[in-house]
Parts: structure tokens; sequence; C-alpha cells
């Protein structure tokens, strides 16, 4: 298997904590997104969307989203289970990942993407320019403290995401609310349940690397 990543990017963050979270050692080649080697021919030649990450199987089948690579890993590795192991635990690892990515991970991209002078015509990731529209960045702003009041009411009631276990929703919602810095925000102070899960998920070695 060959492994694209980007070691500043949340999004191969997600599959690079998951790789180690299953304990595999995979070849991995670093494209950096500020130096805009994602929109080269080499790497559209790999992946036409020009996004990061990729992981290319041993079969060649070429997967460039977080889920597939996910689902591919994790039936090919079953063991430590990411993604459930009964019918509805699975259901419930699938829902609360989308969440995370829907209510958090997006608003923050709008959120960046549409204010940050680096991001000037590149306001979705791809390879088509966009232009910012910074009014955006208000609805992003309040999108994400809205799932951060989520989040406190499900880790209130549940030790992990999506239940009685580390999952991929953990690796997810974990790595966006990380990545909240980046538009200036934090877990509230008052959100002491989802603290103590933040916590205890950068303690693990997957979150370190």
């Amino acid at each position: 298997m060959l492994f694209y990543d980007c070691s500043t990017a949340p999004s191969p963050r997600r599959a690079r904590m998951f790789i180690a979270e299953k304990g595999l050692e995979i070849e991995t080649r670093e494209i950096s997104i500020a130096n805009g080697e994602q929109l080269s021919d080499a790497f559209r030649a790999v992946n036409p969307g020009a996004t990061i990450p990729v992981l290319i199987t041993d079969e060649g089948t070429v997967l460039t989203e977080n889920l597939g690579i996910a689902a591919y890993l994790e039936a090919r590795f079953p063991e430590p289970a990411l993604m459930g192991r009964t019918a509805d635990e699975k259901g419930e690892v699938l829902m609360w990942n989308a969440i995370a990515e829907q209510q958090c991970g997006a608003p923050i991209a709008e959120t960046l993407r549409n204010t940050h002078p680096s991001f000037k015509d590149r306001a979705i990731a791809g390879p088509t320019n966009h232009a910012q529209i910074p009014e955006m960045a208000q609805r992003g702003i309040a999108r994400v403290g809205a799932f951060f009041d989520l989040l406190e009411a499900r880790l209130r009631e549940n030790d992990f995401v999506s239940g009685g276990s580390f999952t991929l929703a953990d690796i997810t919602a974990f790595v966006f609310v990380d990545f909240a810095r980046v538009i200036k925000m934090r877990i509230p102070d008052d959100n002491t349940a989802t603290q103590a899960w933040f916590d205890s998920i950068r303690a693990r070695p997957s979150a370190r690397i």
C-alpha cells in the first residue's frame, strides 16, 4: 500500500490516526498543500480531484476519501475494531462520523477558506478555483459553536462519541475540534465532558504523529 499524506492538514490526519490505531506501517509520501503540490501534474495523475489523503491499495485501487480508506482498512485489518462490531454499533459510528464531518469539519473549512488570505480564490478544495465569500464565515462560526454544544451533551452521557468504545467517530471529532483553533475557536470552559474526552484522545499515541 501507499499513503499520500500532508502533515499540516486535518483530513489526512484523520487517516493517519486510523492507520496508527490499526498498528499498520504503510509507505507514505508527503504532499505539501502549502506549496501547492496537490495541484501538480504528478499528484493529479494519482488523484485528479487534487485532494489528500489518498491510499493506494495492494490491488491498485485508489481511495481518495477518509471513509473509503477507513472502510477498506477495517475490512482488511478488522482488529482493533474501529467502526463497530454489531449492526447498531456500525450504524452509530457512521452516523456520528457524518455529524462530525458535516457539523464541525465543514463549517470550519467554510470559515477558514472564505476568510484567510492563503485561500484567496481557493474557497473550495479541489482542482477548480472558487472565489471567497467572506459572509459565510459568520455562519460557519455559529455552526461550530452549535456542534460544541451537541458534542458536550453527547459526552455527558457517553465516554466516547459513538458510545462505549473508541472508534472512527472519535478520530473525526477529535481532529476537527483540535483544528477549530485555526478559526480561533476552542472547547468552551463549561464543556467539561468534552475537555476530558479531548484530553484522553490527545494522550493516545496516534494523536501525536
